[in-house]
């Protein structure tokens, strides 16, 4: 035999002999022998304690899953190992392990190690126990220390638990719960190999919920969704998703169906970290795509459908992550809209309400400006970009709302409706409003026009008004800051103008107010009738939320009304008079000035009582010199001409546009601020 060939034959035996006997060596090597060194080697490359405290040992089997190929002869090790525990870091002071596991059993593919690859087709955990935890100034055990970068990458195909526990305690986000997983068998009808249920606190309310999912891990497959069905409790707010996620690892796709319900919409933010209003109870369900990007991921919530308190909502939102800030944007709409529904987001609902939604009823009893605070803390966390339509509004009797849309933008905490558009009493009023919440103090701007608002319709349940016509005109300017409607209506500045040039109005309004006994009476016997309306027009001022009447007037062809006085804005009182004045002869007339006075809620109306006893003793005097003078100071003959410059004059001010200084500045201050 020529040398060479001596030398290949020796040298091919004598690998196969060393492959054998290294093969020998794990069949028969003790492994527990190696347990020292392997605890020490993880625990030098962890930082923590490592150890295997139970039985280790090895035993070969075929690959998983077989290929049908030479690959299926070559037998892949098969790890067990008992009683494993790995501690929290050094300076955690809990005595109890990180992590503890009954059993871990995983096999390795032999052939990828010599490309510098672990692949383990299978890592089983039996019995593990996870304690995770995170302390108030940020440390937490499941961070480990920063080491090289290794030439070896590790491919975990896929991880199964069997009767699991993972605990977290997290100072910081109030979190103490815990979650029990387990296997799942798979089923014809699904794919769920895996279950868990949860329970605990979050920020100090009970949690629960339940899920299944996939085989964790075996996620490699990516013509395969993986499939997965949760359910989360937190207090009042529920969660429930059951869909598929394309390619986990990535969150490349997301296709679930969405539900959410709660107290309030505003308790989702804890959760999602998506900032939205307070609300009533609501209810929603759609679905939900997402996908991955650089920036972190698009959500769409889209064709949702439910109920914010008793109105209808539908519509589609999407979540964009974003720099600076995430992007909230889409469209809703409400095509039976309850009124009251939209006070939560105000802050205007009642304690009642606020009481539902597990809110502390801090409105005052004899207050009715909201003073409720708005959340601005929250207003940075994002940015918003949506339309808001209410076809159709279910509200009291007497308030003329008819239907309302807007666009909502939120950026960098300042916050436009632009326009605010309502329907009102047959006509419409447009706001423009932005609120800056990039300050201590909300710093507040609103533009409001009043267009073509008819008489009769202002006034619904008023009787009297139902046989008027003509319409209402009107525009307010105001600024105002402060962190509630109440503290920003109580520190406003501005101008309120509004006119009706031409109508009619009811003769028996007028002559109630006028006091004018024998008209009522003629009136109520035979009939109210129309009193041709000359004008109204008002000229109000507002400085740090006091409203004071530069000119207020109401001409018609029989009286003319003028009303003096202030409205306090930041003690709700009022202090109103009312000085009616009659056109031409009047048979019977007490006409003296009324006073309108006290709160909000329970206004006095009172009058001139001098006045009255004043005439009231004239009759008596008369009387006792001829019946028929008794009558005469109860003849009132008013002047016409001395109104209808007035008239003119308030009709072209109101005309004028109202304007109003920055907020938190009085007129002064501004002006004095330009010179």
């Amino acid at each position: 035999m020529p040398r060479t060939k001596k030398i290949m034959m020796w040298s091919t035996i004598g690998l196969f002999t060393v492959l054998l006997a290294f093969v020998l060596f794990l069949l028969v090597f003790d492994w527990n022998a190696a347990r020292p060194w392997i605890n020490q080697k993880v625990s030098e490359a962890t930082g923590r304690t490592f150890a295997i405290n139970g039985d280790l040992a090895l035993n070969w089997q075929k690959p998983q899953p077989a290929t049908d190929t030479w690959r299926d002869w070559i037998p892949a090790p098969r790890l067990s190992a008992h009683d494993v525990t790995l501690s929290n870091p050094p300076e955690s002071k809990t005595d109890t392990s990180m992590v503890e596991v009954g059993h871990i059993t995983f096999s390795v593919n032999p052939l990828p190690l010599l490309a510098k690859t672990i692949v383990i087709p299978t890592l089983q955990l039996d019995d593990p126990i996870v304690r995770l935890e995170r302390k108030r100034d940020g440390q937490n055990n499941w961070t480990f220390k920063k080491t090289e970068p290794s030439a070896w990458t590790v491919d975990l195909q896929r991880l199964l638990f069997y009767k699991g526990e993972i605990t977290l305690k997290d100072e910081i986000k109030h979190i103490d719960g815990k979650a029990t997983i387990d296997s799942l068998e798979p089923t014809a009808k699904n794919d769920y190999v895996v279950g868990w249920k949860l329970s605990g606190t979050f920020n100090g309310a009970k949690i629960s919920g339940d899920g299944k999912a996939g085989a964790l891990l075996a996620l490699k497959n990516v013509d395969k969704p993986f499939p997965l069905a949760a359910n989360l409790n937190v207090g009042k707010t529920s969660i429930r998703v059951n869909g598929t996620v394309t390619k986990p690892q990535e969150l490349a796709a997301i296709n679930m169906h969405l539900h959410l319900s709660g107290a309030s919409m505003a308790d989702l933010y804890p959760i999602t970290g998506i900032t939205l209003p307070k609300t009533p109870e609501f209810s929603t369900e759609g679905q939900l795509n997402g996908v991955m990007n650089a920036q972190g991921g698009k959500w769409t919530y889209d064709k949702f459908k439910g109920k914010v308190g008793e109105s209808d909502i539908a519509g589609t939102l999407t979540y964009e992550s974003k720099e600076p800030r995430p992007l909230l944007s889409g469209t809703v709409v409400s095509n039976l809209l309850r009124l009251s529904d939209l006070g939560p987001i105000i802050g205007a609902d009642s304690n009642e309400s606020k009481k539902e939604r597990g809110v502390a009823a801090n409105q005052p009893s004899n207050k009715i400006l909201p003073v409720e605070k708005f959340t601005t803390e929250r207003w940075g966390s994002i940015d918003a970009d949506v339309k808001i339509t209410g076809r159709k509004i279910v509200k009291d009797e007497s308030l003329p709302i008819e239907n309302l849309d807007t666009h909502l933008k939120l950026q960098d905490k300042v916050v436009t409706l632009m326009p605010l558009n309502f329907g009102v009493a047959g006509g419409n009023m447009i706001a423009n409003i932005k609120m800056d919440g990039r300050n201590d103090l909300i710093k507040a701007e609103i533009k409001l026009s009043a267009r073509h608002l008819k008489l009769k319709q202002l006034f619904p349940t008023f009787e009297a008004m139902q046989a008027s016509f003509g319409e209402v005109n009107g525009d307010t300017s105001l600024s105002a800051t402060g962190n509630s409607i109440a503290s920003m209506l109580a520190s406003s500045n501005g101008e309120i103008k509004a006119l009706i040039n031409e109508g009619t109005i009811s003769k028996l309004l007028l002559e109630q107010i006028g006091l004018n006994v024998g008209n009522v009476v003629l009136s109520q016997l035979f009939g109210d009738k129309q009193v041709k309306l000359n004008c109204m027009a008002s000229d109000l001022s507002v400085t740090n939320g006091l409203i004071q009447t530069r000119n207020l007037i109401l001409d018609t062809e029989d009286a003319v009304l003028y009303v003096t006085g202030n409205i306090d804005l930041a003690q709700e009182k009022l202090d109103l008079t009312i000085n009616p004045k009659t056109k031409g002869l009047r048979i019977i007339s007490l006409r003296a000035p009324l006073y309108v006075k006290g709160d909000f809620k329970t206004p006095k109306v009172s009058i001139d009582k001098g006045v009255v006893a004043l005439k009231s003793g004239g009759v008596v005097a008369l009387g006792l010199l001829a019946p028929v003078t008794a009558l005469l100071p109860l003849i009132n003959v008013g002047s016409q001409n001395e109104v209808e410059n007035k008239c003119a004059v308030l009709l072209k001010e109101a005309q004028e546009k109202p304007v109003a200084p920055p907020p938190g500045k009085t007129y002064k201050e501004s002006a004095a601020k330009k010179k």
